[in-house]
């Protein structure tokens, strides 16, 4: 998921919005369909922004008993980048 849906999105809503002051199409005026798609690219960016700075952590704990019959825990906690956006 990169940017280029939301930014575009965003510019769409934007020029509706300032390029047609008082024009209707059937009950909706075409400004407020602008309004409407820039709300919903703002969102659908900063979800992008969340998702792809978030780190993926995993953890292993790992148990071990030797001959005397003593248990060793181990834990291990792994953090790792998401995968980059598909082009």
């Amino acid at each position: 998921m990169g940017f280029g849906g939301p930014i575009g999105l965003i510019v769409v809503g934007l020029v509706l919005s300032f390029a047609f002051t008082e024009q209707q199409v059937g009950p909706l005026r075409v400004n407020a369909l602008g309004w409407i798609l820039v709300l919903a690219g703002a969102l659908w960016l900063v979800l992008t922004l969340i998702q792809q700075n978030t780190r993926r952590r995993h953890t292993t704990t790992a148990t071990t008993t030797d001959a005397a019959g003593r248990q060793a825990t181990t834990q291990r906690t792994t953090e790792s980048d998401p995968p980059p956006p598909a082009v």
